[in-house]
């Protein structure tokens, strides 16, 4: 069969190839739509690699004891239905991105696709919401790793004042740069280093979440407030409120979010385009098994109630797994300590590829300053973003546990409002980049068409419904600024100074806003005669 070629209207960027649908695009740097190396070591990871490493980076473990408590108390009985409704726009974004990286592989993702559908201007905005939504988790994952830390402790020595030091805020704080710097060290040294540490720590996560599953079933009998399971736990009818339902929706999307960094080591990846694609879908189905199972037994045992070990128990909210390990694992409740503490930890290290390799393509496309695309002649990695990323996390950090009153429950809050903005956009970006190939055959309509703009539009839904309900100082934790809750200055409030930063870049760095770069572009379409 042969085939007749039409390109779209507006011309490619110098350089670009023909990547098409059902075609193939050089994977020689330089050669793809005018994306360029910028010096990562290529083929140091496989299928399953990049699996583990979207599992880490999401942390089961950390952000089911961080999110249970707080999406509970959103939508009580309906948790399960509300994980799996969270769930849809994420597999329907991971397609999206899956396209985009089978056409352009690069580090930049959301920031590099985002411009060639819509520009500079909007695609720089994109990738600051991706930096933004880093540096928050990153700053969070920090504060759980402390809080476990010193949990630990004090099961391991039977010295239960231990415990008590996490609270101490300059010790607090002191121990976070701790973490964030070990964690940088590790993320300086490359994914081969990074690849062992996590083989390790996420298999230990995931045995002792499976042993406490495990234990939960077995036992959840004997718990005071324990509850039998029912099938209208997956009724989304039984929310009161389509609030209730955006602000549940957009802490799930919080525990799911992370499999995007599997598309961020496209370059470093074997056969790239195509593993990485799969790695972030296969991620998210497996995460979405995880924490079903976690969800149910949790709930079976602990119940939703406000006393004792129930889920809508205000002082349990901030670690749930602190307040039911010992009920549920008794004297393996250590185990469980350390399975947060490792996978926060890990998470913490891997998560560090994501903002680090953003920054380098930024730097590298003109769109910020040139020290942050240096890399380390050594480890071929980008040393001076990580370590970059490393220090604007932990002084996040630390000015958050100082103005907020619960510093988990808004980072999340607000950090679902930059997931919310920067996965909607690459969304979006799929929907136009391909818009000339949409129609010419079933696959491309759905795939490049119809999941992206279903996907987008369900998180353009929350993302404003979330905006809305944040503006009121009781929303969250109840910390405000001048009156405004501090959810929403923390989510919208960074999102405008990253409007700031862009202007003051284009002053600085014109070349990229000229679309010198990275040039705003669709693909060339092969339509089969």
């Amino acid at each position: 069969m042969t085939n007749t070629i039409r390109q779209s209207s507006t011309p490619p960027a110098p350089g670009a190839g023909t990547a098409v649908a059902g075609s193939t695009v050089a994977d020689v740097p330089g050669t793809a739509h005018g994306i360029t190396g910028k010096g990562l070591k290529g083929g140091q990871l496989g299928l399953l690699a990049v699996v583990v490493l979207g599992i880490s980076t999401i942390a089961p473990a950390y952000t089911l004891t961080s999110a249970l408590g707080p999406t509970v108390s959103e939508v009580g009985l309906q948790l399960p239905v509300i994980f799996l409704i969270g769930f849809i726009p994420m597999i329907l974004v991971s397609l999206a991105y899956r396209e985009l990286n089978a056409d352009s592989p690069d580090s930049g993702t959301t920031f590099t696709w985002v411009t060639k559908a819509f520009g500079p201007w909007v695609g720089w905005m994109g990738g600051w919401g991706l930096l933004a939504a880093n540096i928050i988790v990153l700053s969070n994952l920090a504060a759980v790793a402390v809080d476990f830390f010193y949990l630990f402790l004090a099961q391991l020595t039977g010295t239960p004042e231990l415990a008590d030091l996490a609270a101490n805020k300059f010790l607090n704080v002191a121990t976070c740069f701790v973490f964030v710097a070990l964690a940088v060290w590790v993320s300086y040294r490359g994914l081969h280093t990074t690849k062992i540490v996590q083989y390790g720590l996420v298999g230990f996560q995931l045995l002792v979440l499976g042993l406490f599953v495990g234990m939960a079933f077995a036992n959840w009998s004997t718990s005071e407030t324990a509850i039998p399971f029912s099938w209208e736990w997956f009724d989304v009818t039984k929310i009161e409120t389509f609030g209730q339902i955006a602000a549940g929706i957009s802490l799930s999307i919080f525990v799911y979010w992370g499999w995007d960094v599997c598309l961020t080591v496209n370059e470093e990846t074997a056969n790239g385009k195509k593993t990485a694609g799969i790695a972030g879908t296969l991620t998210a189905v497996v995460v979405l098994g995880i924490y079903l199972l976690v969800t149910i037994a949790t709930m079976m045992f602990a119940g939703v109630g406000t006393d004792g070990v129930g889920l809508n128990n205000e002082e349990n909210h901030a670690n749930i797994f602190t307040a039911l390990a010992s009920p549920i694992m008794g004297p393996f409740a250590i185990l469980m300590s350390l399975a947060v503490l490792s996978s926060s930890a890990a998470s913490l290290q891997s998560t560090f590829t994501s903002p680090s390799r953003s920054l380098l393509a930024m730097a590298h496309y003109g769109a910020l300053p040139k020290p942050f695309s240096h890399m380390s002649k050594k480890f071929s990695t980008p040393g001076f973003a990580t370590v970059a990323a490393g220090v604007l996390s932990a002084g996040f950090y630390a000015v958050m546990h100082v103005v907020s009153e619960n510093v988990l429950n808004d980072t999340i809050l607000a950090l679902g409002l930059m997931i919310c903005f920067y996965y909607g956009l690459t969304a979006f970006a799929c929907a136009w980049y391909f818009r000339n190939s949409v129609f010419s055959s079933a696959r491309n309509f759905v795939l490049r068409l119809l999941c992206p703009l279903l996907g987008g539009l369900g998180l353009l839904v929350v993302f404003l419904q979330t905006a809305a309900d944040s503006w009121a100082p009781e929303f969250g934790s109840g910390s405000e600024i001048f009156g405004v809750g501090l959810v929403f200055v923390l989510g919208i409030g960074i999102l405008a100074l990253g409007a700031v930063f862009m202007v003051i870049m284009a002053r600085l760095r014109p070349g990229f806003f000229r679309g010198e770069t990275i040039r705003k572009d669709t693909p060339a379409l092969v339509v089969p005669e």
